[in-house]
Parts: C-alpha cells; sequence; structure tokens
C-alpha cells in the first residue's frame, strides 16, 4: 500500500473504498484489497460485500471459503441486497450451510470444494426475499425460482410469476429466463412470441440454457421464424458453453442429418462430451449405436450403459442385463443381469419387469422377486399385453407370486391365446384335461389347430393325435399322419416316436416295420425313452430283420436310465437268459 493510500485510509473509509474500486478497475486486485479489507472493517456494506467477493473468487487475496461467507454473511445482515442475493443462491447449490459453533449457536460456513451439501431451501428462500424486497433483481429471479422449484410446501405458481416479471423488467437475465418459463407454463398460445422475446433476452446475456431453448424455439417456429441455419447456430453456441443438453441435442443432429449436413464422426464426439457432462440419454443413445453398428463393439456399448443405468436410466438398466445375460461385452452372469434388471424393473420399465418375470419363471432371481412378479404382468395384461397375459396364466399355473389357481390361469390363458401361440396350446391342454376349465375336446381342437397354424410343432402333434382317434370331431387319419410327418422333419422327438408307433402297428398306413425302426431310431437319438425302449426291442429281437443284440443292450441300458421300467425289466430277463 502506499503512502497516499495509506493516507486516504487513515482519512476516510469511504474514500477508501473508492480508491479500491478504482485499483480493481485497473487491474490491480492484489493493491485494492487492502483498502477494501479496511472500509469494510469500517463498516461500510459494500466494502463488507466485495471483501466477500474478492476471498470467494481469490481476487487479491487467497481464496478462503469460510472468510467469504464471513463477510458475506456480514454484508447480508447489513442490508446489502447484493449479498443477500448471493447468499440465497450459495444456499441452493449446498456451497453454504449453518451448523453450530462451540457456543451451541449456529454458524455460517463454507464447504471445502470436495464437500457436497444439500440445498437449504428455507434459509435460501429467507435471503432470497430480503434480496428481492430491497429491489435486487438477482434476488427477485432466484425467489422466483424457489417458489417455482423449491419444496412443494413452498410452491406459489402465481407469486413466482410476479417476482420473475419484476427480475425481468429489471433486465435481469435470470429474471428473463424464469418469466418465460412462467409463461410458457401457462401454455397460451398468445403468449408465445412474449415467451420468445424473453428468451432472446436472456440469450443475448449469454445465458446458456436460453441459448439452448431460443434454439429449440427456432428449429419448431414457435414464436419466432422457424430457421434451421440459424437454430444449429444457437445449438452449438450453448454446446460450446458446455451445456450437456445442447452438446447431446446437436450431436444427435449432426448423426441423424436432419436440419443439418450429416456429420457422424462429429456428432459421436458432441455426443460423448454431453455424456461425460452427465446427459444420460446421450450415455444410454452412444451405448445403443455401439451395439447396432456392423461390428458391434459390445464392451464399449456395456460402458456407455452402465454410466447411464447408473443415473436411473431405466433402458440403459435392461439393455446392460442383456448384455450381462449373454455375455456379450461382458463376462455371462445371471446374477448381475438380473440385478440390473430389478433396477429397471422397479424403476416401473415394464419390458423389464416381464423380462425378469420371466427370468423368475425359469427359476432365476431372488426370493423377492417372487411377489412382484404377478403384479408386474398382471399391470401389463391389463393394459392388452398378450406375452404378459400369458405369463400371468404361468405364474397361476405354477403358483409363482400368487396362490395356484388353475381358473385364473386358464382365463389369463385364453386371453393371450387371441395371439399368442403358447397360449392358444395351453389353454388347448387345459381344455383337453379340463383343469380350470370344463372338458371340452372340440374346442381344445380348434384351439390346437390355431397353435399348429402357427407353426408350433408340440400344437401340430396333439392335434394329430385328436385328429387320428377322433377326439373332438370326426378321425381324419391321413391329415393326422401328415402331421406327424411335418413335425418330425422338423425335429420333434415324440411325432418321431408316434411315427415309429403307426408303423409298426399298421395304424392309418400300411405296417412297415423298417420305417417304424427308422422313426424310433430318430427319436431315441433325440433322447425320446420310450424310443430308446422300442428301439432296444428291435435290435434285440430283430424285429425289422436285423437283430443286433450289443446294440439293443445299449438302447435298452438307455432307457432304463430315464426310468423306464420296462427296459429294466428286459434288460433283468436278458441277464438271466
Amino acid at each position: 500500500m502506499t503512502i497516499l493510500d495509506r493516507l486516504t485510509v487513515l482519512a476516510s473509509p469511504s474514500a477508501a473504498l473508492r480508491r479500491a474500486i478504482q485499483l480493481a478497475d485497473s487491474g490491480k486486485p492484489a493493491e485494492a484489497f487492502p483498502l477494501m479489507a479496511s472500509a469494510a472493517r469500517a463498516g461500510i456494506v459494500d466494502a463488507e460485500y466485495r471483501v466477500a467477493r474478492c476471498y470467494l473468487e481469490g481476487s487479491g487475496v487467497p481464496p478462503s471459503r469460510v472468510e467469504g461467507a464471513r463477510w458475506l454473511m456480514r454484508a447480508a445482515n447489513h442490508g446489502s441486497a447484493d449479498a443477500q442475493a448471493l447468499l440465497a443462491a450459495l444456499y441452493l447449490t449446498g456451497l453454504v450451510a449453518k451448523e453450530a459453533d462451540g457456543n451451541g449457536a449456529e454458524s455460517n460456513q463454507l464447504f471445502e470444494p470436495d464437500t457436497s451439501g444439500k440445498p437449504d431451501f428455507t434459509a435460501a428462500f429467507d435471503f432470497a426475499t430480503r434480496a428481492a424486497e430491497a429491489g435486487s433483481a438477482v434476488g427477485q429471479a432466484i425467489l422466483g425460482y424457489i417458489l417455482t422449484s423449491g419444496p412443494k410446501p413452498m410452491r406459489d405458481a402465481d407469486a413466482a410469476h410476479r417476482w420473475y416479471e419484476k427480475s425481468a423488467s429489471a433486465g435481469c437475465a435470470e429474471g428473463c429466463l424464469g418469466f418465460a418459463l412462467s409463461l410458457a407454463r401457462n401454455g397460451k398460445r398468445e403468449n408465445r412470441v412474449r415467451v420468445a422475446k424473453e428468451v432472446r433476452r436472456a440469450a443475448d446475456a449469454g445465458l446458456p440454457t436460453a441459448i439452448y431453448l431460443l434454439a429449440v424455439l427456432t428449429e419448431h417456429g414457435l414464436g419466432v421464424a422457424r430457421e434451421m441455419a440459424a437454430a444449429v447456430q444457437l445449438y452449438q453456441a450453448a454446446a460450446e458453453k458446455g451445456l450437456p443438453s445442447a452438446q447431446f441435442r446437436l450431436g444427435l443432429a449432426l448423426i441423424d442429418g436432419a436440419f443439418v449436413d450429416q456429420d457422424i464422426a462429429a456428432g459421436e464426439a458432441w455426443m460423448r462430451r454431453a455424456a461425460l457432462a452427465g446427459n444420460i440419454e446421450a450415455s444410454y443413445l452412444l451405448g445403443e449405436r455401439y451395439v447396432k453398428t456392423q461390428r458391434p463393439d459390445f464392451a464399449e456399448s456395456a460402458n456407455w450403459y452402465r454410466r447411464a443405468a447408473e443415473a436411473g436410466h431405466q433402458a440403459a438398466a435392461r439393455a446392460l442385463a442383456s448384455l450381462y445375460l449373454t455375455g456379450n461385452g461382458v463376462a455371462q452372469d445371471l446374477e448381475e443381469g438380473a440385478r440390473w434388471l430389478r433396477a429397471a424393473a422397479n424403476g416401473g420399465n415394464q419390458e423389464a419387469q416381464v423380462d425378469l418375470a420371466n427370468l423368475v419363471l425359469e427359476g432365476a432371481g431372488e426370493p423377492d422377486d417372487h411377489a412382484s412378479v404377478a403384479g408386474w404382468f398382471e399391470a401389463a395384461a391389463s393394459s392388452g399385453d398378450l406375452i404378459a397375459a400369458f405369463n400371468l396364466g404361468l405364474c397361476f399355473a405354477n403358483g409363482v407370486g400368487v396362490r395356484q389357481d388353475e381358473g385364473q390361469a386358464a382365463q389369463w390363458l385364453r386371453r393371450a391365446a387371441e395371439g399368442v401361440a403358447e397360449a392358444q396350446y395351453m389353454y388347448a391342454r387345459l381344455l383337453q384335461d379340463g383343469r380350470g376349465v370344463a372338458p371340452d375336446p372340440s374346442q381344445a381342437r380348434l384351439w390346437f389347430a390355431r397353435a399348429a397354424n402357427a407353426g408350433m410343432l408340440d400344437a401340430q402333434v396333439a392335434l394329430a393325435e385328436m385328429l387320428l382317434n377322433g377326439r373332438g370331431g370326426t378321425r381324419e387319419p391321413k391329415v393326422a399322419m401328415q402331421l406327424f410327418e411335418r413335425a418330425a422333419l422338423d425335429g420333434h422327438a415324440g411325432a418321431m416316436f408316434a411315427l415309429g408307433a403307426l408303423y409298426g402297428a399298421g395304424q392309418g398306413v400300411p405296417v412297415s416295420q423298417t420305417a417304424a425302426q427308422k422313426w424310433y431310431a430318430a427319436a431315441a437319438g433325440r433322447g425320446h425313452g420310450q424310443a430308446q425302449l422300442m428301439l432296444g426291442r428291435y435290435f434285440s429281437r430283430g424285429i425289422a430283420g436285423e437283430r443286433d443284440p450289443v446294440a439293443g443292450r445299449l438302447w435298452l441300458e438307455r432307457a432304463a436310465a430315464y426310468g423306464i421300467s420296462e427296459a429294466a425289466d428286459e434288460l433283468a430277463e436278458l441277464a438271466s437268459g
């Protein structure tokens, strides 16, 4: 401090403040601070506020949040509206909090940089109100925000609108933006031009959010002329200011080439910037892009899905679960897959609820999942989801998450049968056996036919059996044989066994033990126990003309291992003989 500056301090604290402001404005903050501090210690409110800002910003003095808070509180209590508004903002961001001091009283302290405090809306409301009533446009904008977005008991849309309007009329950028949003919430078309005008005022002041919103208005022609080139420039401006939502929108536009020349590399770069800045939709879409390219990179996709999923994105959690369940890009882990499905399902994602419920039906998941399964399926089924109706029917049939009830199972399976082949088949089984519904062979035959026409092999075989025996209608052995052959050629072991039996007995076809043995062999090779028994007999006895005791014993042993008691008896006879 020069001799002149010392004399200035001694002569007049007000003069010291004026001299400090002059030095600060000329780029000499270190010389300005001692004069400003002297004026502040003398009780000049503006100096107290300026000293607080110096400490908070590290201007002319080493930064100290604690000292900044102390001087800011002192200026606020002495009536500085600027200090009150700044304190309100700090309380909202959780950077200042009330804590008890050593004497049991409350003190105000700024957190260290690595400490995340919670917003204190009560304290913020108090200081914002004081600042707003004292005429601070910034304080009015902050108060409008609290009345709009604070805890529900504090909210007052009409009061917020009035404070925003006052702040906007004073030229405060934040007030202009808040006023525009308040007008937009009214939903009146006649407000569109006024909304755009206020957003533009805030954008012209450099607010990134306002620039982004003006871009949205310009893209869609809401209150302003629709100009795609101008919209792109505005998105670019907001993106360059670091606004993640603008980076995401710009990236999406460049990737899609919707209203700007397509540039996939630049678009993905902006998308990554948005994702790394916390835009979870950008993270999710990056995951989608990596998994859906011509040469998928599942590992990279998993990284982006996880980033979005950990932030609560339900679709990303479901997608990540799929990767764990299939082992794509990550080590296969059914438990981890179920955990991410559970996170998405508990968040309300119906597709994840259905996926997790299906895992539970297959025996996976945790015990607590069972209680939720039926409820998830019922919610989806009630909204018309036929797959969910089918799965709910399975829940009632198997007692998963609900009391076993074949009547309820039949009702839900009947609903699902309108469009789900598996439900048509299962409902036909219930009608055939009289479980949960009155026996009705003719209706069972009709539902088996619908499922068979949809390509379901089990239904083709069940229908063939009914046609062969004349259950539920007239006998149609030729059609039955056609169905058995079609299902057998498609790999259905039961149909192969049936053909073996039919050729062996000459039922509906000429007797052909050679054809019978061929079909028994085909079914036996697919693990059909009864077919293995019959093939063992054919080889052991030479029924088709080819006697092979070794092969016969082998197939009888396989049938016995499946629990076929007749095979065990025949093996015992062979051993005793």
